[in-house]
């Protein structure tokens, strides 16, 4: 199967050429589609494709050649999509929801003073 670039590379000649190829071929697919002798009904979308596809780079020769511009290959510039995912968030909304950091940025640390607390709650002096 040709690809639109394949065609465009092509001379007039050669594709009304691959033209009547690609016409004679869809009418034996289509015989044998009425025959039941068909096996591979992809084909005939295949064939009916590829007639679409010289029929469309002639018609685009055509109109270029109406229009005064050269009749070379189009190339069209797919056009950028943004990003399917979701931004990963910057430094500061990751801050603002991190509760370890203060409005500062310092980290908040649970530093335990000599003597402060014991197991059970309470300081480490004895109570008398």
């Amino acid at each position: 199967m040709p690809t639109a670039t394949e065609l465009r590379e092509l001379e007039d000649e050669e594709l009304e050429t691959r033209l009547d190829e690609y016409r004679r071929e869809m009418l034996n697919l289509r015989f044998q589609l009425a025959t039941g002798q068909l096996d591979n009904y992809s084909r005939l979308n295949v064939a009916k494709r590829n007639v679409a596809r010289v029929l469309t780079v002639l018609r685009d020769r055509e109109i270029a050649v109406a229009e005064g511009r050269d009749a070379g290959p189009v190339f069209v510039e797919q056009p950028v999509r943004p990003a399917r995912r979701r931004a990963e968030p910057t430094v500061e909304e990751t801050d603002d929801l991190d509760p370890t950091v203060d409005e500062a940025g310092e980290a908040e640390t649970d530093e335990v003073e000599d003597g402060a607390l014991s197991v059970d709650g309470g300081t480490d002096e004895e109570d008398e």
